[in-house]
């Protein structure tokens, strides 16, 4: 088995949240996964500006982020996820964003590498926020839930709630579900751990984090799945 670790992002063309992608894109990077990054068609994804916010993530995380999404060579040219395979990598990544309910969670390819991931031998996946929602839409080999019985974090409704309109949009444009309604639905065991700062949660290879706050512990968790140590 050889030293070296390698990822695979799996992010939103439809606006990814910053934080939740590139925390643990630059935590990997650091630890020395080699990281690829995959979009449904291939396209660079798009950031949620919500997430560039200076009010909330201050200006100097602002500049940070935003360069990374700009410059950084595997989100400018991500691969088309039908042409990758989940197996050739060790951690499959899915960060989070509301854009992730209108393209990732209900793509085939991503359903796969999840499966791939998470009921294979090897592979572990990290699902963060909203992307935890393709949970509801995965199944496995037996055609059961992939996330029946397992014990699983993600985007709260109870934040969801300050979020939408009256008509579950955003922005007018109208959220499709709630994370935490499908995930219950299809048998997992929701705890978004409301009173606690971050929420990571465990269970087998399954990773999953509430949102953010909690990608940089997410990240962290990962890291310690694979067996890699970040450097001091």
């Amino acid at each position: 088995m050889s030293d070296s670790h390698s990822a695979l992002f799996v992010v939103s063309e439809e606006g990814y949240w910053a934080e939740e992608c590139i925390e643990p894109l630059t935590t990997l990077d650091a630890a020395g996964v080699d990281v690829t990054v995959a979009t449904p068609s291939g396209s660079p994804p798009v950031v949620d500006e919500r997430s560039l916010d200076p009010e909330v993530v201050g200006e100097e995380t602002v500049a940070e982020f935003r360069e990374i999404h700009e410059t950084d060579e595997r989100l400018q040219n991500p691969e088309p996820l039908a042409a990758v395979d989940a197996a050739d990598y060790d951690a499959v990544v899915f960060p989070g964003g509301h854009g992730t309910e209108w393209d990732i969670n209900q793509d085939v390819h991503a359903r796969e590498a999840l499966r791939t991931a998470v009921a294979g031998d090897d592979g572990v996946a990290l699902v963060v926020c909203h992307a935890v929602g393709i949970l509801g839409f995965t199944r496995t080999d037996d055609g059961g839930y992939l996330v029946d019985g397992r014990d699983v974090t993600g985007f709260p409704n109870e934040w969801e709630e300050g979020i939408v309109d009256e008509f579950d949009r955003i922005d007018g444009r109208k959220l499709p579900y709630w994370v935490e309604d499908e995930v219950v639905a299809a048998g997992g065991n929701f705890d978004a751990e409301l009173d606690s700062d971050t929420s990571v949660t465990v269970d087998g290879d399954l990773v999953t984090a509430r949102g953010p706050g909690s990608s940089a512990a997410a990240a962290e968790t990962l890291l310690a799945e694979l067996g890699v140590e970040l450097p001091a």
